[in-house]
């Protein structure tokens, strides 16, 4: 069998470490147990090979024989598809999983990324922002995309009926938000995070991304 190439960066600042996509992808490697080896591309300069195989100049992309994808979805719903553990077979189960990975990417990280940001832009240390109406708007997008999914995790351990490539995007994502003490008035969720991370492919994967960024310092 192909083994897997995964490309992301030589290098990043501290602030976004074991934030990077790639980390997406190398958990779900990790989980389905799919052979992989890591390729790097320049942080600071893009090449017309990057832009080739990732037209925004970002990373990750997964290079699997002579197919190379890229963004983190596509590329999670084809390890999905290869590995039998990450993706129900049977259709119902699918299109569940299917469905949640698609909201933790559009619905859900629609509303905690831009908030993310303002958080990364404010006080170095606690994170605050200016009150401004910018923020409050923001403030109110996430909460009430994340009042819906704790009712939805208060109930559930997983999104699906067992671990999926719906929960990598989804705790990935939450994780995020978490960082900056986001869930503090959603147990469910915090706890859903916490039981995600514990899992020792996502122990390995993150361990693995500081490991690569920190050795080009």
């Amino acid at each position: 069998m192909t083994d897997l190439i995964l490309t992301t960066f030589d290098w990043v600042p501290e602030l976004p470490r074991g934030y990077v996509r790639d980390l997406r992808i190398r958990w779900a490697l990790e989980e389905a147990g799919l052979q992989y080896s890591v390729n790097s591309v320049s942080f600071h300069e893009r090449s017309a090979e990057h832009f080739a195989h990732q037209p925004f100049g970002q990373v990750p992309w997964l290079t699997d024989g002579d197919i190379s994808i890229f963004e983190s979805g596509a590329i999670l719903l084809h390890l999905g598809e290869r590995s039998g553990t990450l993706l129900p077979i049977d259709p119902r189960g699918r299109s569940e999983v299917q469905e949640w990975l698609f909201a933790a990417l559009n619905s859900v990280e629609m509303a905690a990324l831009p908030w993310s940001l303002f958080k990364f832009s404010g006080d170095p240390v606690s994170g605050d922002v200016a009150e401004t109406a910018a923020r409050k708007q923001f403030d109110a997008f996430l909460a009430m995309r994340l009042q819906h999914i704790e009712a939805v995790l208060a109930r559930r351990e997983w999104l699906s009926h067992s671990f999926s490539i719906a929960d990598i995007a989804m705790a990935d994502v939450m994780r995020l938000v978490h960082r900056f003490d986001g869930l503090a008035e959603y147990p469910a969720c915090r706890e859903y995070v916490a039981r995600a991370i514990a899992r020792p492919a996502f122990v390995k994967a993150h361990a693995d991304q500081l490991a690569h960024f920190a050795a080009n310092d």
